[in-house]
């Protein structure tokens, strides 16, 4: 059974759009090479926090769509996301139909 999932994460504000394009691509090509399929990948720009994230005012927001037969994508993104000192934070949500 196919589930859909979203997932949105924080990117560092202050790298370069270079940069940010790497991250992004990274990890697109990791959801396709776990098994998943993209629905939309896309940048919701730089927002300002309610609260200090590693001493950061603001971020770079980034929100993939994709579904998947079992949830390898979604573990290994979490994974690599965790250790990727360019990511601040990810959240994962699995959508209804």
């Amino acid at each position: 059974m196919t589930t859909k999932y979203e997932v949105t994460y924080i990117i560092k504000p202050d790298i370069d759009d270079e940069a940010k394009k790497a991250v992004v691509d990274k990890y697109d090509k990791l959801i396709a090479d776990n098994g998943a399929t993209m629905v939309e990948s896309k940048d919701w720009g730089k927002r300002r926090f309610a609260y200090e994230i590693n001493k950061y005012r603001e971020g770079t927001y980034h929100i993939m769509t994709f579904t998947a037969e079992d949830a390898n994508a979604v573990d290994e993104f979490g994974r690599l996301s965790r250790i990727d000192n360019q990511v601040l934070r990810s959240m994962t949500v699995k959508l209804d139909k």
